[in-house]
């Protein structure tokens, strides 16, 4: 039996998506009998995977895609622009008038953004020629730089070519396929009020039928070996092509296939699945990491495969089928005392152990075909796109798991399962080595900081074996933890940038969404990464259920602070949505917040395919807002109008903030004052000190070194000797608490506060 993991079409484009790599290695070691405590699987023979998101962009982004779609959509371009308003219909005139230029042009303007060979000397072409063919957002980005008083120069090129694929996908959605997006295709069809004979409506799209099914023809063959077929669904922007995915594969395999479906929006949305029409396309669901459940089935399977095996009434771990006319399984764990609660737990035990031991395989992968797009200036805004990450966890789940807003009901929040730190660094050394792709995006709830102190100690010494090193960068939590010593220590052993949480930037709006953290916790973290030279990136909610108008008037004044303090890179502002799964929805089952009024029995619900999001009393009030909070947040981050009245950013009337103008100032001298605190204090037993300034220069009684680009210099009374244990204390030197004591008995309270100062971290 052969294994084939695909990932349909729409995701970020510049990487992919990690659900198909870990599948990949969880088959191989389970085939290769490489995870201890579970048994070999011989009869799985090769294990494929498909990232076809790609594979769809390329399809259609190229000279015989760009050809094919305007011959396509000629006709009805301009049958709509002629009863259009006389801007879209000069922009859809433009587009076929200039279609040769693009069919012409779009293999290099790709090569651009996937830096082939000849990319570079047709960006002097691209960005200056009066031929070149242009679309509203280039258009308006040429504005742009007018107004910035410069002119357009080969730098430009990525943003062009970004923006010129962002031309072409409206033009698309235009006149050729309304659901189509570049990152999420169909999505609305994917959301909670949709039916399932809407999805099996839009198998009838266009872009499915006239490239996708071309690029599934490409990928997949007849076989006489019998088929496991995995399709991913990590959003819903990916669902319509599943199933439309799952019904072509079921024409060419027939009863060969045994095919599965799983991913976040399976585990978010269907979890209490009961269209039997879907079973129709999937012969079965997998929920949540899916090991425990394909252990089991493999088991069930046998060595002879037998597919018909699988559908009786003995439920599989984690999963769901249809048995004689009913949807059968279950997606949660029985209750402990129930007659499968043992076998569940035996699989969940494995699931655990695989957990804790793969590491993704990307070594089939073509990263070459992956376009970095760029589609802002802001360095951390445009960090998803702007490189071909390599994505994995340090730990599966979160170590908090309690905020009030957020899916804690379900085991991708709340069942923590940290990496062993020094295999995966390890391993993501040995992808990188295989891929030449050497950045890690870690896409944890929150990466667990003693886990990121770990990788970051391998990563160093595999710098010193190897002579290169992973860039790393993910999600993390602000709070106190997040030390200068530490983010200084991070960013040396590469981490570039972090992701984390505000949500609600008041110390009532925190408390309210149960954060488990402070307005001078996050202070004092986004200082410590920004004095080390870190990027910053935060969430931001708005839209609470109980949150106050002036609750976010304080929330957005808080942001503009620590914009204008310089803490914050980037940020984004999400419209609170209540989930089936969300803390706040289960204190509500419980009694818990009775101003929250849940409206339920409406006619939309009737003919819900999937389930999350939840409708709520005065839900919609916050929308006014969100036109006002991502205009001034454009600007913040592009480092404009930081000392706008914030009131001013509204049409309509806003209270005054409430807040000091000097508040996020205050919270930096505390952390301030913290930090020069920490310097002085006595290092303890349990502490391990980090030399990161260098090689060190004794001459006489005097040391000189560099740190963070600045050269220091100090009085020593033993200076030769503190300058070789300086140099024994580097990261990645091994063993170094023979060393901490020598120093410490070397240098005086003084000295040592020098050094402290200067590159000698605390961890």
């Amino acid at each position: 039996m052969n294994v084939t993991i695909i990932q349909p079409p729409l995701v970020q484009l510049n990487t992919p998506y990690p659900s198909g790599a870990y599948l990949k290695s969880f088959f191989q070691m389970l085939r290769d009998g490489k995870i201890t405590g579970l048994p070999s699987v011989p009869q799985i023979k090769d294990v494929r995977w498909f990232d076809l998101s790609t594979a769809l962009f390329h399809k259609i982004f190229s000279r015989q895609g760009l050809s094919k779609l305007f011959s396509l959509s000629e006709t009805k371009a301009l049958q709509i622009a002629a009863s259009s308003d006389e801007e879209t219909a000069f922009q859809l005139r433009r587009y076929i008038s200039t279609q040769d230029k693009w069919i012409c042009w779009i293999d290099r303007i790709v090569e651009i953004l996937c830096g082939g060979n000849s990319a570079r000397e047709f960006c002097h072409e691209f960005v200056r020629s009066p031929h070149s063919p242009r679309g509203n957002r280039m258009e308006n980005f040429f504005g742009e730089l007018a107004e910035q008083g410069r002119d357009v120069t080969t730098d430009d090129a990525k943003i062009l070519a970004s923006l010129a694929l962002a031309d072409l996908a409206d033009y698309i959605t235009a006149v050729f396929d309304n659901d189509f997006r570049l990152i999420s295709y169909a999505e609305h069809l994917g959301t909670s009020t949709a039916s399932f004979d809407d999805v099996i409506k839009g198998l009838k799209s266009p872009v499915l039928n006239e490239f996708y099914k071309e690029v599934l023809a490409d990928v997949l063959a007849p076989s006489d070996t019998q088929e496991l077929v995995l399709i991913s669904v990590p959003f819903p922007g990916c669902f319509e092509a599943a199933v439309y995915t799952a019904r072509e594969i079921r024409k060419l395999y027939g009863d060969k296939a045994l095919i599965a479906t799983g991913g976040g929006y399976i585990n978010t949305e269907l979890r209490n699945i009961s269209e039997k029409k879907f079973f129709e396309y999937f012969d079965l669901i997998s929920y949540d990491m899916g090991y425990g459940s394909y252990i089991q089935l493999l088991e069930k399977l046998g060595n002879n495969c037998n597919f018909n095996s699988v559908f009786d009434e003995n439920p599989i771990y984690k999963m769901k089928y249809l048995y004689k006319g009913a949807v059968t399984g279950n997606a949660e764990t029985p209750e402990k005392g129930s007659p499968d609660f043992e076998t569940f737990s035996k699989y969940s035990e494995a699931e655990t152990m695989a957990c804790r031991v793969l590491i993704p395989d990307f070594s089939e992968i073509d990263f070459s075909k992956y376009p970095r797009l760029a589609d802002d200036t802001n360095p951390m805004h445009s960090i998803w796109n702007d490189g071909a990450w390599l994505k994995a966890y340090m730990a599966h789940g979160c170590y908090w798991h309690r905020c009030a807003f957020c899916d804690t009901q379900l085991e991708y929040v709340n069942r923590f399962c940290k990496v062993g730190a020094e295999q995966l660094c390890d391993g993501l050394t040995e992808q990188a080595e295989k891929t030449g792709v050497w950045g890690i995006h870690f896409v944890d709830e929150a990466c667990p900081p003693a886990s990121m102190i770990e990788f970051g100690r391998r990563n160093l010494q595999n710098e010193n074996s190897k002579g290169k090193k992973l860039t790393w960068w993910g999600n993390i939590r602000f709070e106190k933890t997040f030390t200068r010593d530490m983010a200084d220590f991070l960013s040396y052993s590469g981490l570039t940038a972090v992701s984390g949480g505000i949500e609600i930037a008041t110390g009532d709006g925190l408390s309210a969404v149960n954060k488990g953290t402070t307005i001078e916790n996050i202070v004092a973290a986004t200082c410590a990464f920004k004095e080390a030279g870190i990027l910053v990136h935060s969430y931001m909610i708005f839209g609470f259920y109980q949150q106050s108008e002036q609750d976010l008037i304080n929330s957005m004044e808080t942001l503009r602070q620590l914009f204008a303090a310089g803490l914050l890179d980037s940020a984004f502002w999400h419209k609170f949505t209540l989930t089936l799964h969300s803390t706040v929805y289960k204190e509500w089952q419980d009694g818990k917040h009775p101003d929250l009024k849940i409206i339920t029995g409406n006619d939309e619900s009737k003919n819900r395919f999937a389930e999350n999001d939840l409708h709520f009393a005065g839900e919609n009030k916050s929308a006014k807002y969100s036109e006002g909070l991502n205009t001034a947040l454009d600007a913040w981050m592009h480092g404009q109008n930081l000392d706008t009245n914030i009131q001013r950013w509204f049409s309509f009337n806003m209270p005054r903030p409430t807040l000091p103008k000097d508040y996020i100032d205050k919270l930096i001298e505390k952390y301030e004052a913290r930090r020069d605190a920490a310097y002085k204090a006595p290092v303890q037993e349990k502490d391990r000190l980090v030399w990161l300034g260098g090689k060190p220069v004794a001459q006489n009684e005097t040391i000189t070194w560099f740190f963070m680009g600045q050269e220091l210099t100090g009085h020593f009374a033993k200076a030769k000797e503190v300058a070789t244990v300086l140099e024994s204390l580097q990261p990645g030197c091994g063993e170094t608490e023979s060393y901490q004591k020598e120093l410490l008995k070397l240098c005086s309270a003084k000295e040592l506060l020098r050094l402290r100062r200067g590159g000698l971290c605390c961890l």
